[in-house]
């Protein structure tokens, strides 16, 4: 019966090995986690669950048993294996609770009878014909009898194909209450455990009594096992386990039943929020219900266990599900004892929704009084902000995990603070001309008029590192453009963001809309920020481009603004003036060599080697302590070569670069093409022509003749401010500011028009005529 079940799974088409596995007696010197933690108090914050060393997954007979209820979900199960023992693999010590046993016996059950109602019906007939038969109702226990055997035997070659040991332990409710068979089950468990072996366990099904309603709650020593997640809490409890991850067929726990209109899943709960939710029907199979589900949490809870609840059937995530949970991310719902002081990530995003489209609404002098204000507010409290900005440096500086040109991106001065200022208060004098901008008007047919006019795009997250300044520009557009604001700092600059934050919503109470910008303070994980579609409209990152790139990854329906790599080219013609030249790339690589518009690579034609304008520009990168990595081509010419490039693709981020050799202007074209990143690339040469082709042909978000690579930046632009320089192709391209932010809707006002009016049979003809724009806004 095996063989059948082993040929019909979706597991990977590997050899069954033999269900004998090596034993292994875990070395405890060599374990990967620290000694066990004092038990008694639960984990605070889902970051900690890294820190869990024993763990207790509880399968629920929906996340087991087939859809159909008869036999189980193979590959499911076969995912959730992998994960148990890559875990257990890790140096964990992991036990799995287990439903499935009446399931799998209903399956084998149901096909013994099917066979032996066919034979009796055959040799009573006599014919070849068979009537259609009716399966009778099976018994519970029955199933559960003729089931566990295949149910551990199907655990066993899975988890043989991981060179992991698995043991079985049926139990009932009597054996936790006999003091002598408690301590029986606490002596195997810890013994199999210390034998790297995971326990199997599940209530003994084929002898157990029906549940009878009780107390289920009976004080912290006591739990009746009437299901199997009071067994997995009383398990883990008894245990001391550090983590309960109890798998259902729901994403976790919600504040209404699910599928309700307003349901909304709960990320954390506590134990007072019990009263304030109510609760749908149970699992479609299984006794248990999400009220067992909570009271089981609750107590394992108290005892001392952090408990997750999370949905173990959906088919995108059953395969990283218990993975996901274990490193901290955002899945399904966890129980915490500690209840912080301000609000959840969520409950910040939709208060700064609400306050964003009362932003929206006021008069564009109104949104610009508020920008001015906070410009005054960055000078007369520059004392309390450098302090906080002092701080951050001298921590930062102790840490020393920060390179050079991150601290100085975190490093505020008096002269950074007033030119701030002043691109805010240019920002304010843009935002009159921002919502409710008409951009175009139509007559479309006799008192029919349509218009597009701009408006918010709604939320905006901005996830900045290293960088206070980001914060007051990033916040000014969003009042300018009418947008809620969610901002996610680097704890490098905590005390900067902080107070920055707070002269922000100062500003903001001049109108009274204080909580428009909100500033992320709690251990949000980036990508649980990325995974909140339903609340987040447009992700800005600005930083690292791996932080960009991993954002990129992590963001799930949301539209990310930016650019992955600054990888920036400056070519020197061969008709280059020298003096252009040296300072052009001494600005471009110099100035600022950590920001995302500094060069990177410089195109040299190959007329130019061995030229006094060649000599001057390597002097002066010598000079300038500038790190040469030699391209391909370039270094074929040297005899003694820098460092030959790993890949023309590099950004620096600092005083280094790479020098390659073109043949011509065309040929630069085609290298930036290739090994750009489509942000900011130069030509220096005194052909006009030439330049002029060069700026059409390159195919990137900002192409200069003959300026500094530096230029690229929204305050230089006269934009004020930017929330980042965008290598899209679509909506916004180099630097975004105010228009970046804005998107547009149609308006149409008619007399009770209705498309029949324009059939052949109407009386109406469309007329689609523009109608001149006046310069105004619509407030």
């Amino acid at each position: 019966m095996f063989a059948r079940l082993a040929l019909c799974s979706r597991l990977p088409s590997r050899t069954w090995k033999s269900n004998v596995c090596p034993l292994f007696i875990r070395p405890f010197s060599q374990t990967k986690f620290p000694l066990p933690r004092p038990h008694g108090k639960s984990f605070a914050h889902r970051s900690e669950l890294k820190q869990a060393k024993r763990i207790v997954v509880k399968l629920g007979s929906a996340v087991v048993t087939r859809g159909d209820e008869c036999g189980l979900a193979l590959g499911r199960l076969a995912s959730i294996v992998e994960q148990v023992a890559m875990l257990q693999n890790q140096g964990r010590e992991m036990m799995i609770v287990t439903s499935g046993a009446v399931a799998f016996g209903k399956q084998r059950l149901r096909h013994e009878i099917l066979l032996s109602q066919s034979v009796r019906q055959a040799l009573h007939s006599g014919q070849n014909q068979l009537k259609e038969m009716a399966v009778p109702v099976l018994e519970a226990r029955a199933c559960a009898a003729a089931g566990q055997s295949g149910l551990m035997a199907l655990y066993e070659a899975m988890f043989t194909q991981y060179s992991t040991c698995t043991a079985q332990i049926l139990v009932t409710n009597l054996d936790f209450h006999d003091e002598q068979k408690r301590r029986n089950l606490n002596s195997t468990l810890h013994e199999l455990l210390r034998m790297n072996i995971v326990p199997i366990i599940n209530t003994n099904d084929a002898v157990v009594p029906p549940p009878v309603p009780n107390s289920d709650l009976q004080g912290v020593n006591v739990i009746s096992i009437k299901d199997n997640d009071s067994l997995a809490a009383r398990l883990a409890v008894e245990m001391k386990a550090d983590l309960l991850i109890a798998l259902s067929d729901v994403e976790g726990l919600y504040d209404s039943p699910p599928g309700t209109d307003d349901a909304k899943l709960i990320d954390i709960f506590y134990p007072g929020d019990q009263q304030s939710i109510t609760y749908g029907t149970k699992s479609r199979v299984g006794i248990g219900g999400m009220e067992a589900k909570v009271k089981a949490a609750l107590w394992a809870l108290q005892g001392g266990t952090s408990v997750v609840i999370a949905n173990g059937t959906h088919p995108k995530v059953t395969g990283h599900v218990i993975t996901d949970i274990v490193e901290g991310k955002k899945v399904g719902t966890f129980f915490s004892e500690v209840k912080p002081a301000g609000p959840t990530v969520e409950q910040q995003t939709e208060m700064a929704r609400q306050g964003g489209r009362v932003l929206a609404s006021l008069h564009p002098d109104e949104r610009g009084e508020i920008i001015c204000r906070l410009a005054d507010l960055l000078t007369e409290k520059k004392d309390e902000i450098l302090s906080a900005n002092k701080r951050d440096m001298e921590m930062a500086t102790i840490s020393g995990r920060l390179s050079l040109p991150l601290l100085n991106r975190l490093s505020l001065s008096t002269s950074k603070l007033n030119s701030l200022a002043i691109g805010l208060r240019q920002i304010a004098v843009s935002s009159r001309d921002s919502v409710g901008q008409v951009l175009r008007r139509t007559r479309v047919a006799n008192n029919l008029e349509l218009e597009q006019i701009t408006v918010p795009i709604g939320v905006l997250l901005v996830i900045f590192e290293s960088r206070p300044d980001c914060l007051p520009q990033v916040s000014a557009l969003a009042i300018a453009s009418g947008n809620a604001l969610l901002l996610k700092g680097g704890k490098e600059a905590a005390n900067t963001n902080r107070i920055l934050h707070q002269l922000t919503q100062e500003a903001l109470s001049v109108h009274g809309v204080k909580d428009a910008i909100q500033l992320v303070s709690t251990r949000e994980e980036v990508e649980d920020l990325c995974r909140l579609d339903k609340l987040i409209d447009l992700i800005i990152p600005r930083g690292s481009s791996e932080l960009v790139r991993d954002i990129q990854r992590a963001a799930k329906g949301i539209p990310v603004l930016g650019h992955s790599e600054g990888v920036c080219h400056v070519y020197i013609d061969n008709e280059a003036s020298i003096d252009k030249a040296i300072d052009i790339v001494k600005d471009s690589k110099c100035d600022y060599p950590a920001a995302c518009n500094a060069m990177e690579t410089l195109l040299i034609h190959r007329d130019l080697l061995r030229t006094p304008i060649f000599d001057q520009i390597i002097d002066m990168l010598r000079t300038e302590e500038v790190k040469i990595h030699a391209g391909p081509r370039f270094a074929s010419y040297l005899t003694f070569s820098p460092s030959e490039v790993k890949s023309l693709r590099t950004e620096y981020g600092d005083l280094e670069c790479c020098i390659e050799v073109v043949d011509s202007m065309q040929d630069a074209v085609d290298h930036i093409h290739k090994y750009g990143s489509s942000h900011t690339d130069v030509i220096v040469t005194e052909n006009e022509e030439t330049a002029e082709q060069f700026l059409q042909q390159l195919d990137s978000a900002c192409v200069f003749w003959n300026a500094s690579s530096r230029f690229a930046d929204g305050y230089r632009f006269g934009l004020g401010a930017e929330v980042g320089i965008s290598t899209a192709r679509i909506h916004a391209r180099g630097p975004v500011g105010l228009e970046g932010l804005l998107t547009t809707k149609w308006v149409l006002r008619g007399e009770g028009h209705t498309v029949a009016d324009f059939s052949e049979q109407g009386s109406m003809k469309y007329l689609h005529e523009n109608i001149p724009v006046p310069r105004r806004i619509l407030s």
